[in-house]
């Protein structure tokens, strides 16, 4: 049965340094009607990432800013309670963007059904998703990894970060993980296949700990954070190297320049490559992506760790907590239960 009235959640105010639950505001709004080749769906799982912090901002990106007073969007999974389309049944649990709300409106093609048999279906926001195919495309279409190369990840307990050093691992490279506590730094090497950890918190000198990490220097560098743990890795790249850029999260909260050393000269004199990307840069491949990461999976080669977090009153500090490394692997929230599929 579907109620009279959801709650929905806007974005009030544009952040300055890390967001708080100041910056968002709940409210309760009615629950719209799908017209021809829409479907209604029920959220039942909200993906909350990293990325979504710069939307926050009014600024030219590769993608529109959040409004304000509007609802914030993101990665969902839901529960489709009505349809007019001929493709989609009450019942059907799909994948897609769709707003932080209870219940949402959405065109048939912007949603596309879960497949139960490959995963469980929060998997679908995670390493089945876009975050395992921005771990795959960054990696293998940018990094190009080589048997017995050496690939450096930072923010590597992350839902990316640790999805690429399992690719590594599967290419035959020495991988090395960069996070910020001590059991992260066990699930790496101990869960994952890791063959070494840095904690970026309580090291006394990372130039130290990596150059006794990397013996024969770093062929991969896939960033996720940027910052002084960036600056210290590019010291050592070889020569050839290749850097993924996927992120930049030590920055996203600043209120300063975030100014530091300049990159020209080490990639000058190593020949080395260094990209930004987006994942979307890849969608014409997505399939080749998914069959790749479905398989691995399946075949035990992959596995995943997902933090869950239940309560659609929870979204925001779920959030906030990106920035304060609260999560390992993906970071998700759990809003309802299904209606029809038990």
């Amino acid at each position: 049965m579907i109620p009279n009235s959801q709650k929905q959640i806007l974005l009030s105010s544009r952040p300055e340094g890390v967001p708080a639950n100041r910056n968002f505001k709940f409210i309760d709004t009615s629950i719209p009607k799908p017209n021809e080749n829409e479907v209604l769906i029920r959220t039942l799982y909200l993906s909350v990432d990293p990325y979504m912090r710069g939307r926050m901002q009014n600024v030219k990106s590769y993608v529109e800013p959040f409004q304000l007073n509007e609802v914030i969007t993101g990665g969902v999974i839901g529960e489709v309670v009505e349809s007019k389309s001929d493709e989609f049944h009450q019942g059907d649990i799909v994948t897609g963007m769709a707003g932080w709300q209870e219940y949402s409106v959405v065109h048939k093609n912007t949603v596309r059904k879960v497949n139960p048999e490959q995963g469980p279906v929060t998997t679908s926001l995670g390493i089945l998703g876009l975050t395992g195919l921005t771990a795959y495309f960054g990696l293998i279409e940018i990094g190009a990894p080589k048997e017995g190369e050496t690939v450096v990840v930072s923010g590597a307990a992350g839902a990316v970060g640790s999805v690429v050093g399992q690719i590594a691992k599967l290419k035959g490279c020495r991988v090395v993980g960069i996070c910020g506590t001590d059991e992260k730094v066990q699930y790496l090497v101990n869960d994952l296949g890791f063959d070494t950890a840095i904690n970026y918190k309580t090291t006394e000198n990372i130039n130290h700990d990596l150059e006794k990490a990397c013996p024969n220097g770093v062929d991969i560098y896939f960033d996720n954070v940027g910052g002084p743990i960036s600056d210290a890795v590019l010291n050592f790249i070889n020569h050839n190297a290749r850097i993924p850029i996927c992120g930049a999260i030590s920055s996203y909260n600043r209120t300063d320049n975030d100014l530091g050393p300049r990159v020209q000269t080490k990639l000058i004199k190593s020949s080395a490559l260094m990209k930004g990307f987006v994942v979307n840069d890849y969608a014409n491949q997505f399939k080749e992506g998914a069959l790749h990461l479905g398989q691995w999976l399946q075949q035990g080669k992959l596995t995943y760790e997902e933090t869950i977090v239940e309560g659609f009153e929870m979204i925001p500090d779920a959030f906030i907590g990106l920035f304060e490394g609260k999560n390992l692997g993906k970071q998700l929230v759990k809003v309802a239960d299904p209606q029809y599929n038990k």
